[in-house]
């Protein structure tokens, strides 16, 4: 089971860019989805957060420039990030909390991160 993301790049400020990352392999179910981000010399932190029931979280940061959503089967999960700043620069990893089947706890997975960089 590997979380595959895609859809970094750089834009300039107040450009959008949008972000997926796809589940690949044989699982049960994938609860929890996020996206995460990290910057040089500075801990990873959380940019926005998904559940199974429909909820979602973001960091007061983003609240309002970026959307996390789903697909149907809930194995794929995008965020789209618009007005971006130089800020938001940094290495965006997925993340997906995964139960591989009934009869195994759940185990943490991340993908392998996509640059986004934005220019002032």
């Amino acid at each position: 089971v590997q979380l595959q993301a895609s859809g970094g790049g750089s834009v300039q400020a107040g450009g959008s860019l949008r972000l997926s990352c796809a589940v690949s392999g044989s699982i049960y179910s994938a609860n929890v989805m996020a996206w995460y981000r990290q910057v040089p010399g500075k801990q990873r932190e959380m940019v926005a957060i998904s559940t199974t029931d429909g909820g979602t979280n973001y960091a007061d940061s983003v609240k309002g420039r970026f959307t996390i959503s789903r697909d149907n089967a809930e194995t794929t999960v995008y965020l789209q990030m618009n007005s971006l700043k130089p800020e938001d620069t940094a290495v965006y990893y997925c993340y997906a909390d995964i139960t591989l089947s009934t009869m195994l706890p759940n185990y943490d997975y991340w993908g392998q991160g996509t640059q986004v960089t934005v220019s002032s």
